[in-house]
């Protein structure tokens, strides 16, 4: 299978995690806070740090990060989404709330990130 073909069925599954994940959460808590694009793009930040440490030794690195990092991953996080609701937390609760958000989703995935390529480095 072509990198392109691995990178493309990574994305769509990515995609559709990120739908059903997100929709789950703005049902559960409502749509106050941008909870879902918050969570989806921590524990992707997570995973990337797994993935790309954890596979940083295999001789499937390359299709296994077309597939995963950047197919799958790619798609899963949103940083389009992240900005739209940055956005609208200023517009309707305003700056501070909006602040937080961006401060706290990069703060948040920054060390999700970390944490996931400590992780990966002891499962490899």
């Amino acid at each position: 299978m072509t990198a392109w073909m691995l990178i493309a069925l990574g994305g769509a599954a990515g995609a559709l995690a990120r739908y059903t994940l997100a929709r789950q959460i703005h049902q559960r808590v409502g749509s106050g806070f941008p909870w879902g694009t918050l969570t989806v793009n921590v524990l992707g930040a997570f995973l990337l740090g797994l993935v790309v440490t954890g596979l940083a030794a295999s001789p499937l690195q390359i299709p296994l990060s077309a597939l995963l990092a950047t197919g799958f991953l790619g798609d899963f996080t949103t940083f389009s989404t992240f900005s739209y609701d940055a956005v609208m937390l200023e517009r309707e609760r305003g700056p501070g709330r909006a602040l937080l958000y961006v401060i706290g989703s990069t703060l948040l995935a920054v060390l999700a990130l970390l944490a996931g390529m400590s992780a990966g480095a002891l499962l490899s």
